[in-house]
């Protein structure tokens, strides 16, 4: 898989402060890449570069295989976190001017503008004032003239910022449509579960240095910690426990009955999982047996607490 962004050993420097320390990130085409970092990790300051918005003290931009330059505007649509809509002006007359700014002729961004407005249900926004929207409207909006023209890259900042959960859904499901028609995508958020959902490449930029990237399965496997969640109906617990601890090490706060149904994390070290299937099944019946793969949240709690 070839790559539509590839960012090379990019600085950027605000007085004494450096908020990126010679960050390289490879964006696949196709992939909806997850840029991940706590507050003030350096994510804003690469995006601004890719968006334009500010230029690199050193390192290199590329869009497409070509270096990064003012025509790629045209390529990039970007849904900033703060959003930047103008509060007094008409919905359609604002979504027509920003259109026309990304390249769009007048008939071009009407037509796309009906498709979007009926596929998201706002048709009667048209003549209503960006200031008589709620938070989540404008949200819409913004969405809207992020996406119409039909950019190569997409860049969403906190895209589900402002949203019910059902509307939540709703830009989620857009989202992936987009990715099926061939748009490549950076997500940027704090939510997790979102990441989970979306995502099929990461990076964790942490302290403006990049700590991760890659493919997000790998990224799984990576941080594996040979723990199994079992569950096991038996009649001699103890003789169980006695077994399991000569062996591995057994979560003890993770120990519960119930229902005859004993709940345990058990990690196995360099031990093949089949040896702890086999004293299980020696000594009751199996009725859960599953490898703990660690969640995004938990790679990005781990990751950065290390720092």
């Amino acid at each position: 898989m070839s790559n539509i962004l590839e960012v090379n050993k990019v600085v950027k420097q605000y007085g004494n402060y450096t908020a990126l320390n010679e960050v390289s990130i490879s964006v696949p085409k196709g992939s909806i890449y997850g840029l991940l970092g706590p507050n003030g990790a350096g994510k804003t300051s690469l995006i601004r570069i890719i968006n334009q918005i500010t230029m690199p003290d050193s390192g290199t931009v590329l869009l497409d295989g070509e270096p990064l330059n003012p025509k790629h505007v045209q390529h990039i649509g970007y849904l900033p976190e703060e959003r930047g809509l103008y509060k007094t002006m008409k919905v359609g007359e604002q979504c027509l001017y920003l259109a026309q700014m990304k390249g769009l002729s007048k008939a071009e961004a009407k037509a796309q503008l009906e498709y979007w407005f009926d596929r998201l249900e706002i048709r009667g926004w048209w003549d209503k004032k960006i200031q008589e929207l709620s938070k989540g409207m404008a949200q819409k909006i913004q969405f809207v003239v992020c996406v119409l023209h039909k950019p190569k890259l997409l860049i969403f900042d906190e895209p589900f910022s402002g949203f019910d959960p059902v509307n939540a859904n709703l830009i989620k499901d857009e989202i992936l449509e987009l990715q099926k028609q061939g748009s490549t995508i950076i997500f940027s958020t704090h939510r997790m579960e979102s990441v989970e959902e979306l995502c099929d490449h990461i990076a964790l930029i942490h302290e403006s240095n990049k700590l991760i990237e890659g493919k997000l399965s790998d990224v799984k496997k990576q941080h594996r910690t040979n723990s199994f969640e079992v569950g096991i109906m038996t009649s001699n617990v103890e003789g169980l426990m006695y077994d399991l601890t000569q062996k591995f090490t057994v979560g003890q706060a993770d120990f519960k009955s119930l229902n005859d149904d004993l709940k345990l994390e058990i990690q196995i070290g360099s031990s093949p999982s089949n040896e702890l299937l086999q004293i299980l099944m020696q000594r009751g019946q199996v009725t859960h047996f599953m490898e703990k793969i660690p969640s995004v949240n938990d790679i990005f709690i781990q990751t950065v607490s290390r720092k």
